[in-house]
């Protein structure tokens, strides 16, 4: 424990758990929305807030935060009026932002590719006081939207047809999650970097869905996945002197096998279960009114 005793790792730790609480948090809802590949377009456009910053030498966090969730409110726009040219547009966004992010970067007195690096993958060292502040105020607002607004995200998630008919604000449930995901997206920067930070929004979803049949365990699941990943990926990194952002998401990609491996024999064990309840007359199980059962598993 003796990397406690180090300023710049209190730093990095308390910044990876909540990176671990709030990426799980905003990827559950980008799965069921079949948009898990957002995170790393949102990755992308951030890119150029942070050559911004650097370039107008204001923090490179904040300004990344107001360009990601400009590109998340402009991915929404294509997403609804893009029709067919819609992939063009976005695939534009993306590439503009990675090439906004290294020409700024490079125009920076200050900047420079070794700078840009950090962000892309992440890095403990360069973690610092204001970023801390910067990461937590964001994470506060991930929190409680995604919690607080956990029933209404989720059934614009599920069917969006069937939220407007009960009268659900769908275009602006639709924005704000795409908002707290770029927010997410610079609250991970630092730790697992903008090109690594989808994988922690979508591949803790995925192995908590291997074991847990609800959406509120699989929420659960999955947040707790992340926190072990990004404190053990953190305390690796520190160790071994190896990436952050590598080291977390690989050990990400082995809990997901090893819950998928878990899974199996766990799946045989409730077929035979309902197997011999129905021979024996009994229900298989006991429906909540109210309640429905995707098809990939998670349930409300």
């Amino acid at each position: 424990m003796d990397f406690l005793d180090y300023a710049f790792m209190q730093r990095a730790l308390l910044a990876a758990v909540l990176v671990g609480i709030t990426a799980p948090a905003v990827g559950i809802y980008l799965v069921q929305r079949r948009q898990a590949l957002m995170g790393d377009g949102i990755g992308h456009v951030a890119m150029t807030g942070v050559g911004l910053g650097f370039l107008l030498t204001w923090s490179p966090v904040w300004m990344a935060t107001l360009v990601s969730v400009l590109g998340a409110v402009l991915m929404e726009l294509i997403r609804w009026y893009g029709k067919t040219r819609g992939d063009i547009a976005l695939a534009m966004l993306f590439y503009g932002g990675m090439a906004g992010g290294v020409m700024f970067i490079n125009l920076a007195p200050t900047g420079s590719n070794a700078n840009l690096t950090s962000y892309l993958f992440g890095s403990l060292s360069t973690v610092s006081e204001s970023d801390v502040t910067a990461i937590c105020v964001l994470a506060a607002f991930v929190v409680l939207v995604t919690l607080g607004l956990r029933r209404q995200l989720f059934a614009v998630s599920q069917d969006e047809e069937f939220a407007r008919v009960t009268g659900l604000p769908v275009r602006a449930l639709n924005l704000l999650t795409a908002v707290t995901a770029a927010v997410t997206v610079t609250v991970a920067m630092r730790v697992v970097g903008l090109l690594l930070v989808s994988a922690l929004m979508v591949v803790p979803v995925a192995a908590a869905q291997q074991i847990a049949r609800s959406f509120a365990a699989t929420f659960v699941v999955a947040v707790a996945i992340g926190i072990s990943v990004t404190i053990g990926g953190t305390v690796t990194s520190y160790y071994q002197d190896v990436p952050p952002g590598a080291t977390i998401v690989l050990l990400t990609i082995g809990a997901f096998l090893v819950l998928t491996a878990v899974a199996a024999p766990l799946a045989r064990r409730r077929a035979r279960a309902r197997a011999a309840a129905q021979s024996a007359g009994d229900p298989t199980e006991c429906a909540i009114p109210g309640s429905r059962e995707p098809a990939d598993g998670v349930g409300v």
